[in-house]
């Protein structure tokens, strides 16, 4: 299984040259990816506008929005900024992308909310055309450079029968976010056995997140997760305390994961400080 790491776009109080930093870092250690969450509603950093500058000081790490709410861009917008981000990384980009569970983020890019899963299938079809350097359904241009591969892998969140629709016709994969182990295995199970009725072959890739604050910055932690979870009121406090806080922690994250078959493990950082790239390459065993 592989470990990937959060590069933190979302964490209150972080600056750029952290951002930087941290992704010259986590490559530098061995990480297998750079994953980001997507927000509008939320004073983070634009997932793709970091992965852009991230991709100026890296070279062979993946990147990978972890999710990118792709219902609130129009398909337009959406495919030239990812297929640029694929051709500035060289092909390093791979795209988590969901429908969205938060109105608020709908509301603020004046998208529909209701519709969304909808637009998000139409999206798609957009998406691959153009990044297939095609013209889309309607216009008479692609709306962004050639991809380098001819398109941009895609992981699907959210429920699993969906995802496993999609990742069918798309031949993607499935991605889950923030559930601890026992409830991931479930979700696993139910997306490959939907792949499999959908009439999916092969094995497809399966990428876990969890969160950590290592070191001593325990408050700090809590503190950066109450906030981001706060529209869930009284759960945010158990994401909150439920986060790896000790490398035997990290280590038992590792071992439930593997075990439930995630081909990759995303620890998303829950500390605005470079020193958590070293603390969980250390605790994970991962080499210079």
């Amino acid at each position: 299984m592989d470990i990937g790491i959060g590069i933190g776009n979302s964490l209150l109080d972080v600056d750029g040259p952290t951002l930087i930093g941290w992704a010259r870092r986590a490559e530098a250690r061995g990480f297998s990816s750079l994953a980001s969450i997507g927000r509008v509603a939320w004073p983070g950093y634009d997932e793709l506008a970091t992965f852009a500058a991230a991709a100026a000081v890296t070279e062979r790490i993946e990147l990978l929005t972890d999710v990118l709410l792709a219902p609130t861009y129009d398909a337009a917008r959406l495919a030239k900024l990812t297929a640029s981000v694929d051709r500035l990384s060289s092909g390093w980009l791979t795209l988590g992308l969901g429908v969205g569970a938060r109105q608020d983020d709908f509301e603020a890019t004046g998208q529909d909310f209701a519709t969304r899963g909808k637009r998000f299938d139409e999206q798609l079809e957009a998406l691959h055309e153009s990044w297939a350097g095609r013209p889309p359904k309607g216009a008479t241009q692609p709306f962004g450079p050639t991809t380098t591969r001819g398109r941009i892998p895609i992981l699907f969140g959210g429920d699993p029968t969906r995802a496993a629709r999609r990742a069918v016709r798309w031949d993607g994969g499935f991605t889950i976010g923030g559930a601890p182990p026992e409830m991931a295995a479930g979700m696993v199970e139910a997306f490959r056995a939907a792949y499999g009725e959908a009439g999916g072959t092969g094995t497809p890739r399966v990428v876990c997140l969890t969160y950590f604050g290592l070191g001593d910055h325990e408050e700090e932690s809590i503190r950066q997760l109450l906030a981001y979870y706060a529209f869930i009121s009284e759960r945010a406090e158990w994401v909150a305390k439920s986060a790896a806080r000790s490398a035997d922690e990290v280590r038992a994250r590792i071992d439930a994961f593997r075990d439930l078959g995630a081909d990759e493990l995303i620890f998303t950082p829950s500390v605005p400080d470079v020193d958590q790239v070293d603390l969980l390459a250390d605790a994970a065993g991962l080499s210079v």
